[in-house]
C-alpha cells in the first residue's frame, strides 16, 4: 500500500471477497423477501378460510418458517449488508440510502425476533388448543409491514437516491486536498536554448 493512499483504503474489501459478499447479501435479502412473501401468503389462508384444520396448519407452517428460517436469513442480511457497506466505497454513514437501509434492516430483525416470533407462538398454541385464531389483523400485519419495508429497501438498492450524509459530504471534502496534495506535479520539457 503507498503512503498516499487514504486510511479508509485499508478497510476496503477486494474485488473477489467484494462480489461474495454481495452475492451473499442479494441471495439472502431475496430469501428474506421470499419468506415474507409466503409468510403473507399463508396468513392469508389462516384469516380467510373456515376450516379449522387450515387455519392451524397455516399458522403452525407461519411458525416454522420464522423459528427456522427467517432468523438466519434476516441476520445474514444483516451481517452481509454490514460488510458491503463497511469494507466499500459506500461506506455505513456516508450515504442516506445505506443509512436507511442499515437501520430499517435492523428494525425488521428486531421485530421478527421480538414480535413476529412470540405472536406467532400465542396463535400457534390458541388454535392448538381448539380456539379460534386470537389475532387475524396481527397475523396479517407483520408480513404486510415487513413485505413493505423490503419492496422500499431493494428500490433504494437499486435506485440509490439521495445524497451523501453530512460526515459524507465531510470526508469526500477532506479527500479531495489530500487527493491533489498526493498527486505529483506534471514534468515540464526542458528549456533548450538555442
Amino acid at each position: 500500500m503507498s503512503s498516499t493512499s487514504s486510511p479508509s483504503s485499508a478497510t476496503k474489501l477486494s474485488r473477489p471477497l467484494r462480489r461474495a459478499a454481495l452475492v451473499v447479501h442479494v441471495i439472502a435479502s431475496a430469501g428474506w423477501l421470499g419468506l415474507t412473501v409466503g409468510l403473507l401468503a399463508l396468513a392469508v389462508a389462516a384469516v380467510t378460510t373456515g376450516s379449522a384444520v387450515t387455519v392451524e396448519a397455516s399458522v403452525r407452517a407461519m411458525k416454522l418458517f420464522a423459528d427456522w428460517l427467517l432468523l438466519p436469513v434476516a441476520f445474514l442480511t444483516l451481517v452481509s449488508g454490514l460488510v458491503l457497506a463497511l469494507g466499500t466505497q459506500w461506506g455505513l454513514a456516508r450515504y442516506r440510502w445505506v443509512y436507511v437501509k442499515f437501520w430499517l434492516t435492523l428494525a425488521t430483525t428486531a421485530a421478527t425476533a421480538f414480535a413476529l416470533r412470540p405472536g406467532l407462538g400465542a396463535n400457534v398454541a390458541a388454535v392448538a388448543a381448539g380456539g379460534p385464531l386470537p389475532d387475524a389483523t396481527g397475523l396479517m400485519m407483520g408480513p404486510i409491514v415487513s413485505l413493505s419495508a423490503y419492496v422500499f429497501m431493494t428500490v433504494i438498492s437499486v435506485l440509490k437516491p439521495w445524497g451523501p450524509t453530512r460526515r459524507g459530504r465531510r470526508l469526500r471534502a477532506g479527500a479531495a486536498p489530500r487527493s491533489r496534495a498526493a498527486r505529483p506535479e506534471p514534468s515540464r520539457p526542458a528549456r533548450q536554448d538555442a
